[in-house]
């Protein structure tokens, strides 16, 4: 099955032993098919009505939500006893352990951003990323891949992963993976005094 990157540089996955692609970066074919079982496909992927077993108030089985957290989890688990530093190996006990609550007590609606989200987010232009530059989860310099594929995540201009590490993470949890903050709600706009005195200049509403 092609990866995303894969995908948007037109290229074919190599299986010689040459290949560039790095050995620690997450693999989850396994999550993907799992997810798209669970949730309905929306209308406009398909230009037919949303599948959702007949019922528009249906959520998805328990058991088949604790079973993607876990497939997340295990793959966050076995990238922890590899680990190259210990704060690498730090950061994914987190994360694993984040997840326990989920497996333990699936919710009932998946919280992560559709694909169209994880789509848009920002691509980082491979020329300016430096050589000691590493994705938080795989630990991976992101230019000892020659076809990477690095998001900007929009909590922080720091947050950068390879899309193929954090793209499970943000359609399960839908936070980032470092500071927790949520993705897939719509910023606030806050107006401060002198912005409200602007909007009525002449005093009329007062």
């Amino acid at each position: 099955m092609a990866t995303q990157y894969e995908i948007e540089h037109n290229i074919k996955p190599s299986t010689s032993s040459g290949d560039s692609r790095r050995r620690r970066q997450v693999d989850m074919a396994t999550f993907d098919a799992h997810l798209h079982q669970i949730l309905p496909t929306p209308a406009s992927a398909t230009g037919a009505p949303s599948e959702q077993h007949n019922n528009p108030h249906a959520v998805p089985n328990p058991v088949d939500v604790a079973a993607l957290f876990r497939l997340l989890q295990d793959q966050m688990g076995t990238l922890a006893t590899t680990a190259p530093t210990p704060e690498n190996r730090e950061f994914l006990r987190e994360l694993v352990e984040s997840l326990e609550l989920d497996v333990a007590h699936p919710p009932t609606a998946i919280a992560g951003v559709s694909q169209e989200y994880l789509d848009s987010l920002d691509r980082v232009d491979r020329k300016t990323l430096k050589p000691a530059d590493t994705c938080p989860i795989c630990a991976e310099k992101y230019l000892d891949d020659q076809y990477c594929l690095v998001v900007e995540l929009p909590c922080h201009h720091s947050h950068r992963f390879d899309l193929e590490c954090v793209g499970p993470w943000l359609r399960s949890k839908g936070t980032c993976p470092l500071c927790r903050k949520e993705l897939n709600k719509k910023k606030e706009v806050v107006k401060d005094e002198e912005d409200e005195e602007n909007d009525d200049p002449d005093g009329l509403y007062a």
